[in-house]
């Protein structure tokens, strides 16, 4: 793809698997390099500023039962102490046609019929029910349903980051928002969840990730999802079984 190679020209750190661009560096800069809408569709999830970042949450919690601050494979970083500011939104809403934005809830964004809310099935306990996400769709609020509970996952998948999303959700918002052809944005890419689901599906994807070492580690992951999905023959591409989940 033309917008692949350009940017992977300008960003030297970063590495290429076919139609998925995975680069290190400031998203800012990365969208200061593109066109007006050149982006169909921007599924980001940029820090909330609510300290969520891996560490124990200061906020008051019915019981003591959490006493694992973190799975051993995450790292803790400070990153989620801030919002983004208002020029991060000014850009994604220039650079992309469409936008699906989590934590929406937190940032003052245009009233939307379209919300997605991400029902993690956790009980009765200490954590959030579920998290929101902003869409700039006409369409009804929506609500999908998939068990992420600490270590309790409906699917096996191991934790790298500590605001990761599993894979599934990121194929249930492409398979319901986005066209066959679009090309997909991710300015936060934490864990490279988004670049599995894409990849899987077939959807050309500008991820892009600030942190040396959650870039590191999600390229690691991506590679070694790759390489079992073509030891099987597979090398991307959509499945029905995905794609109507």
């Amino acid at each position: 793809m033309e917008l692949l190679d350009r940017l992977q020209t300008r960003f030297p750190e970063h590495y290429r698997h076919g139609n998925i661009l995975m680069i290190h560096g400031d998203c800012m800069d990365v969208m200061a390099e593109l066109g007006e809408k050149e982006i169909p569709l921007a599924i980001v999830d940029p820090p909330y500023g609510i300290g969520e970042d891996g560490e124990r949450s200061n906020r008051p919690r019915k019981t003591d039962k959490w006493k694992c601050p973190k799975p051993k494979n995450v790292l803790i970083k400070n990153w989620d102490n801030e919002k983004p500011k208002q020029e991060y939104f000014d850009e994604l809403f220039r650079v992309s046609k469409n936008q699906i934005i989590w934590g929406g809830n937190y940032f003052g964004l245009p009233a939307s019929p379209c919300w997605i809310f991400w029902d993690k099935k956790n009980g009765d306990n200490d954590f959030s029910d579920g998290e929101l996400a902003w869409g700039s769709f006409s369409s009804a609020v929506r609500k999908f349903e998939y068990l992420w509970n600490g270590f309790q996952k409906q699917k096996p998948e191991e934790r790298f980051h500590p605001t990761q999303k599993p894979v599934a959700l990121y194929k249930w918002l492409l398979s319901r928002y986005a066209k066959p052809t679009d090309t997909i944005l991710d300015t936060h890419g934490g864990s490279g969840s988004s670049v599995i689901a894409c990849h899987d599906l077939g959807f050309p994807l500008v991820w892009i990730e600030l942190d040396k070492d959650y870039y590191t580690d999600a390229v690691k992951r991506f590679k070694t999802h790759a390489s079992q999905q073509e030891l099987f023959g597979f090398s991307g591409g959509r499945l029905d079984k995905d794609l109507h989940k």
